[in-house]
Formats: C-alpha cells, sequence, structure tokens
C-alpha cells in the first residue's frame, strides 16, 4: 500500500499555519476536496475566510511546497476560494441582517479627516478583491457618497415590499443623498434620525454582502447609538489624520464605540504625507506617526497610512475614486492594504467569535 494518503496529505498541510489566526490550515477547516489519484497527483481546494486575504499567496506557496515533499508526490494542483464569516455572536439579543454578513462602521472623531473617501475606497477596494460589498451612507447630514460614487442622479426604487440599492462599480449604495435635492438641507432631530438608520438598514433589500460599510457622521452623536442599537456590528474603522487635534477626537470616538459595545478594529492614518511627483520627497504636512501611535496607546489595530495626492481628490469629485481610476499607483496600493488589514482584523473577530459561542444555542428575540 502507497504511504501517499489522505493523512499523510493532511499532515503535510498541518505545518502551513495562517499568520493572522496563528493556527494551521487543517484545524481551521481551510482544505477542502483533497483527492489523490494513482499517478501520485494531488488536489485540494484552500477555502480562505476572506477574497481579501494579504497572504493568499503565501498560503498557497507553503501549501504546495508542502505536500510536493511527500514521497510519491507527482504533482499537486491547489484551488483558492473564500467564503467570508460573519462576526456576530449568537447571543447578541440582535435581529442579524438579512443578506449581510458584516456590517463595518467607518467613523472619525471630527470632520474633515477624509471619512468618506476612505469609506468609498475601502468598499471598491474590498470588491475589487472579490467581496461582495455595499455602503450606505449614514451622514444623514452631509451624504457625499453619490457624488464620490458617481450617482448624483440616481433615485432609490423599490421592488414592491423594500428599497432595492443602487449598484456602481459592483458595490450596493443606499444614500438619504438620493432622497434629497443637491442643495437640501437634511434638519432632523435624534428620533428622525433613528427612525431613517432603522429603515435604511431593515427596508433594504441588501444582496448577499460579505461587507456592508457604513460611512458614519463625525464625532460620537446619535447615528452611532442608533447603528448599535439597531444591528450587530462586526467592527468600527477610525480615520484620523496625523495632527493632535484629530488625534484627540479620534481617541474619543473610540471610546464612544467601545462602550457602545463596538469592537475598534483599526486606525486607518489619512493625509499621511505628501509625496512630491517631481523628486518624490515625502514631507509629513501634519505631521508624522500620530496615528499609528495613537492605535499601539489604545491597544487598537494599525490598518495603514494614505498619503494627501491629487487624484485621489479629483477622483471623489468626478465619481471615479481611486481604487477604479489608479488601482496601481502607490495611494492605490495604500487604499488595498488598508482594505486587506480589515478583512484579516474581520476574520480573526470571527474565528474569536466562532470559539466563544461553540455549542451556544443563538436567543434572538422574535418579534
Amino acid at each position: 500500500m502507497s504511504s501517499l494518503d489522505r493523512d499523510a496529505v493532511l499532515n503535510a498541510l498541518k505545518t502551513v499555519v495562517d499568520p493572522d489566526l496563528r493556527r494551521d490550515i487543517v484545524s481551521l477547516g481551510f482544505v477542502k476536496s483533497l483527492a489523490i489519484d494513482g499517478g501520485g497527483r494531488v488536489s485540494f481546494t484552500i477555502e480562505l475566510t476572506t477574497p481579501a486575504c494579504p497572504v493568499k499567496d503565501q498560503l498557497r506557496d507553503q501549501a504546495v511546497a508542502a505536500v510536493r515533499a511527500l514521497p510519491g508526490v507527482s504533482d499537486v494542483e491547489v484551488q483558492m476560494t473564500a467564503s467570508v464569516r460573519s462576526v456576530s455572536a449568537p447571543e447578541t439579543g440582535r435581529t442579524p441582517l438579512p443578506g449581510v454578513k458584516n456590517v463595518i462602521a467607518v467613523g472619525a472623531g471630527k470632520g474633515g479627516v477624509g471619512k468618506t473617501t476612505v469609506a468609498v475606497n475601502l468598499a471598491l477596494a474590498l470588491a475589487k478583491c472579490g467581496s461582495r460589498v455595499g455602503i450606505l451612507d449614514g451622514d444623514m447630514y452631509g451624504p457625499n457618497v453619490p457624488l464620490m460614487m458617481g450617482l448624483e442622479t440616481q433615485q432609490l426604487t423599490t421592488d414592491g415590499q423594500r428599497i432595492v440599492p443602487a449598484e456602481k462599480y459592483g458595490v450596493q449604495v443606499v444614500s438619504i443623498g438620493f432622497m434629497t435635492g443637491d442643495d437640501a438641507a437634511v434638519i432632523w432631530r435624534g428620533p428622525m434620525l433613528h427612525q431613517a438608520i432603522q429603515q435604511f438598514f431593515r427596508e433594504v433589500a441588501w444582496h448577499d454582502l460579505d461587507y456592508l460599510i457604513v460611512d458614519m457622521p463625525p464625532g460620537t452623536g446619535d447615528v452611532a447609538l442608533s447603528l448599535s442599537q439597531t444591528v450587530p456590528v462586526a467592527g468600527a474603522v477610525l480615520v484620523t489624520t496625523p495632527q493632535q487635534v484629530s488625534l484627540a477626537d479620534t481617541r474619543r470616538a473610540i471610546r464612544m464605540y467601545q462602550k457602545l459595545n463596538i469592537k475598534p478594529i483599526g486606525v486607518v492614518e489619512n493625509m499621511s504625507y505628501y509625496a512630491c511627483p517631481n523628486c518624490h520627497h515625502e514631507s509629513d504636512i501634519f505631521g508624522y506617526g500620530g496615528g499609528e501611535s495613537l492605535a499601539q496607546s489604545m491597544e487598537v489595530p494599525f490598518l495603514g497610512r494614505l498619503p494627501v495626492y491629487q487624484p485621489i481628490r479629483e477622483g471623489s469629485d468626478t465619481g471615479v475614486p481611486l481604487i477604479v481610476s489608479e488601482p496601481g499607483s502607490p495611494a492605490g496600493r495604500a487604499f488595498m492594504t488598508v482594505a486587506e488589514r480589515t478583512a484579516a482584523q474581520l476574520s480573526i473577530e470571527a474565528l474569536k467569535v466562532a470559539e466563544a459561542n461553540k455549542g451556544k444555542i443563538p436567543l434572538i428575540p422574535v418579534r
């Protein structure tokens, strides 16, 4: 009997460890459809927890090398797929959002730090990796997502029962801006904001999303509270600039999310530096390292730095975001890094929640 069998291959694959989840790919259940033919050809699928996995190529190469080293192996064929896990714990008491696996809040302690620009490009970067993504414009007083996505003239439609999201660049989009004029001011008190947030979550036909990005209003007000009470939120990404006035407000925003039991999964430092297009010298216009230092001091992951780059602004104004117009530019790659690290943090949280709630019975209130 040949020594090349299923157990031998699985034992070899146990040497391949996911650096983010810190466990081998066999115990994580990543290895699927393992087949060995009589000629020594081995084939299997590695199912990752996100299409945006930053170590996808590394895991594939390590898996191929581990199996190829076995006696009797003539060829190794690996197919890479992904199935995004939901972070939501079953006993939270909040009804899961139909059609959405993970809700990600993108917030900021103050306005003017590029929060919406980051939210839009984060959504597009995740979609570019192969994830199914939607974006909800939760900034009711300043709904800029339609402008940045090139959807200013869009009107929301219904399927007879629920609102149908608009779609652009493969991303589903809903915004209060679709319901108001370009210069119309939204003058609402807290209860009306709460009702609008609930409607956008409960009465929108979100279709099979891995990630729903919620562009939050700046500060620590009503919308964040309504969000925490309405749906289970997988995590919050905080956007800051390196300067002290922004960092101080970001610190407060992190504390707010923690009090609302929404885990801050990362800090993004926007407008981190300006790179001269001629000499490529980097100038720290707003200071250096403030976002990373803040993340370290508050024990929150640091997701990356984004530069001051003219095409980012131009893309936001013309409805062609940088991830669409210049995905291979240094700034485009920086957005991709932020997206990959965000997805990695959600995968880590999903694993923690799954292990903590193993064997528990979901207790979801019936309304």
